[in-house]
């Protein structure tokens, strides 16, 4: 029989990249467009593989359903998989996801932010389209020789070094599991967290969320950062206690946040919410900031991203199928 799979919470850029990949499989594809909970998992019945997104509720409950239905594999189409009971999971089903698709592209976005709120391009695009053609305000600095620190040197983290030494800015990083080759090679230096945070002029977090990394932005954390300080997030939401965020930019420690993540971002991210009250009282702050900019978890959305997705997830379901090594299997 036919390997039958269903995917969630998917979009149109989503059906292309994927019907794209599997000509070569022609293995039979069913779309929902909503994500997927325990309330709505009875959809998985018949289906021997699900493939989900980082919104997708993976919890026991959606699990068990899950198993109970005759889901073989779930299939995550992203790198991340904090939305996944994988203590549930364990002896039950197979989790398998695609580590790395693009580090490029989300690097490049990093770098995007950092650059649009130094020289206020989105203050300018604004002004210019009314005819307003003044300077004042739009002040930015020089990143030459400015000290830039990363938090987490793995894929992504290791390009945007490449990419901010190519300004030649003063790099620190942070890694619990440092690389002195790459650091050697790369011309950085290696330090504690309490000293990236006191010397950084930009700070990027560029690590996955764990235990040890939730809420590694907070009160106690900014209060030892520079002031002015320009923070960049495009790891995962909750790196950043977004209350605290909110205190840091109105005292002024915090100058610019640039966040394509967001801690509650599940009810909107990849949405169009445009004709409705916003109802995240947190979300509806951070947007009156003219010193914020937010973008909706786009720093993957390139089109070679989307097809390494589609490659990726779609040998993942083969190896599994054809019980060939998943090399890319989640575990507990």
């Amino acid at each position: 029989m036919n390997t039958r799979i269903a995917f969630f919470d998917t979009k149109p850029y989503d059906k292309e990249s994927f019907e794209e990949i599997n000509k070569k499989y022609n293995y039979e594809f069913k779309y929902f467009k909503f994500h997927l909970t325990p309330d709505n998992a009875v959809l998985a019945q018949n289906f021997d593989v699900i493939v989900v997104f980082v919104n997708d509720v993976i919890n026991a409950e959606t699990i068990e359903k899950l198993v109970s239905y005759g889901v073989k594999l779930i299939a995550l189409r992203c790198s991340g998989f904090n939305n996944v009971d994988l203590k549930a999971a364990k002896d039950k089903i197979k989790i398998l996801h695609v580590p790395a698709y693009s580090p490029n592209a989300i690097a490049e976005h990093t770098v995007a932010l950092m650059m649009t709120l130094n020289r206020k391009i989105h203050r300018a695009y604004f002004r210019t389209r009314d005819a307003d053609f003044s300077l004042h305000g739009l002040l930015g600095f020089d990143m030459y020789k400015k000290n830039a620190g990363v938090i987490g040197t793995g894929r992504i983290g290791r390009v945007l070094i490449k990419i901010l030494k190519g300004f030649d800015m003063n790099v620190f990083a942070y890694d619990p599991y440092p690389d002195c080759n790459f650091s050697n090679e790369a011309g950085f230096q290696y330090v504690d967290l309490d000293t990236l945070f006191s010397q950084s002029d930009i700070i990027s977090l560029n690590c996955p969320l764990t235990s040890e990394t939730e809420y590694i932005i907070n009160k106690n954390t900014i209060s030892k950062m520079k002031n002015g300080v320009m923070l960049i997030n495009t790891g995962r939401g909750k790196l950043i206690r977004t209350s605290d965020l909110i205190q840091g930019l109105k005292s002024g420690r915090i100058g610019a946040a640039g966040l394509d993540v967001y801690e509650e971002e599940s009810g909107y991210f990849f949405e169009d919410l445009s004709d409705r009250v916003l109802t995240d009282d947190i979300l509806a702050r951070l947007l009156t900031f003219n010193n914020v900019i937010i973008t909706s978890h786009q720093g993957f959305f390139t089109a070679e991203a989307m097809k390494n997705i589609a490659l990726t997830t779609m040998q993942n379901i083969s190896n599994f199928i054809e019980c060939s090594e998943l090399v890319n299997e989640v575990k507990a």
